[in-house]
């Protein structure tokens, strides 16, 4: 419940910013190159006015961005919309130069930036960054830095280079491989260099996308597949792994959820499929497997739950388990009474029958016991039982 009041609290807060990202992008948009002249425009320099409408737009891309961080609960999408927020305030200023329309922009930044301020204590979540993906973000920052200084270094050695952002341009067109032609190496040194920053360039570009966006396509297929993704298995600690599915793993998924963190693996692509996409965590393998149990992260397990359809399944399994982490709890329910003491020297900790259970509880219903009755009902889900 205090999560739901805490997602409930942050919509408002999304919501603005989300606003912003929106009307900062389109003003953006409308007054690039125009000559409309605004309330502010005595005030406002041309070139300043010339650089918001381009500059709008980008921040309304970086703000849409916050946005979406800040729905997943980010940190850092807390402190980029609190810097960013002041920036759009400022360039509708800029771009009321050319019209009173972008004094709306500077009038919903300054009023997000309270809801923001106040709402800091709800955005805790970390970023979980990769190795490969630091590595990537820093090979992209390098190649640009370098690109850059070089080119501004040699930049008598270059046609139509002269300043910083001339610099920065040409790295860009290079390093992306768009190349337009209006900055030119003269000079095999320059030209050498340009190959350099080219060849970097491509490498840098490509080893971002591919983290970047590989995680995503990760994530889209485990979807699909009914599968955990590697990132998960990681955050699994302390939790209840849940071997096989059969007719009983419903009530314990049930009974497990919004509890205690849990993750089936099951065999069962179509069950699989089917528990992922109700968010349940899910790995597709076989439980008497090492490798699942493993990457299901046994060794950091609460306790173990075996109750499929099948005995002969449950106890391959738990032993299976048994043997890579002998310290673990396991549970296992028995289809067919005369197999308890089969599980429990598979090394089941706990064998609980359901039939014997529920023939227990029947017999002892229909001979007037009143407690059994109310404790059938309960278990079952039924309040009329404590009633009759």
């Amino acid at each position: 419940m205090a999560s739901r009041r805490a997602l409930f609290g942050t919509r408002v807060t999304v919501l603005l910013v989300t606003l912003v990202a929106v009307l900062s992008f389109a003003t953006g948009v409308v007054y690039i190159g125009t000559t409309q002249v605004g309330p502010l425009d005595a005030y406002v320099p041309e070139s300043v006015e010339q650089a918001a409408g381009f500059t709008g737009a980008l921040t309304g891309f970086l703000m849409l961005a916050s946005a979406l961080g800040l729905r997943r609960g980010l940190r850092v999408a807390w402190y980029s919309t609190a810097l960013l927020l002041p920036a759009t305030a400022v360039q509708g200023l800029a771009q009321s130069g050319q019209s009173r329309y972008p004094l709306a922009l500077v009038a919903l930044s300054l009023l997000s930036l309270p809801f923001v301020l106040r709402d800091y204590g709800r955005f805790d979540r970390r970023v979980d960054l990769s190795i490969t993906q630091l590595a990537a973000m820093a090979a992209l920052v390098g190649t640009t830095v370098y690109g850059t200084a070089g080119t501004y270094r040699l930049r008598a050695e270059f046609e139509n280079v002269e300043t910083l952002l001339d610099a920065v341009y040409y790295t860009i067109v290079t390093a992306s491989t768009v190349g337009y032609g209006d900055a030119v190496p003269v000079t095999q040194q320059a030209r050498l260099f340009s190959v350099s920053v080219l060849i970097l360039g491509v490498a840098s570009f490509t080893l971002a996308l591919g983290s970047l966006l590989g995680p995503a396509v990760e994530a889209r297929f485990a979807h699909t597949l009914g599968i955990m993704t590697e990132r998960q298995f990681g955050l699994l600690e302390d939790h209840v792994i849940v071997l096989g599915y059969g007719d009983m793993t419903e009530a314990i998924i049930e009974e497990l959820s919004g509890s205690t963190p849990f993750v089936v693996i099951t065999p069962d692509q179509d069950a699989a499929a089917a528990l992922s996409a109700r968010d349940v965590a899910v790995l597709s393998a076989d439980p008497s497997d090492e490798e699942p149990l493993q990457r299901a992260s046994i060794e950091n397990a609460r306790a173990m739950v075996a109750a499929t359809d099948s005995d002969a399944n449950d106890a391959l399994a738990i032993l299976t388990a048994k043997s890579l982490t002998p310290e673990v709890r396991v549970v296992a329910g028995a289809t067919d009474r005369e197999n308890v003491e089969k599980l429990r020297r598979a090394g089941a900790d706990t064998v609980i029958s359901p039939m014997v259970i529920g023939g227990h509880l029947l017999v002892e219903s229909a001979l007037g016991d009143d407690d059994v009755e109310s404790l059938a009902g309960q278990l079952s889900g039924d309040e009329t039982g404590e009633n009759n």
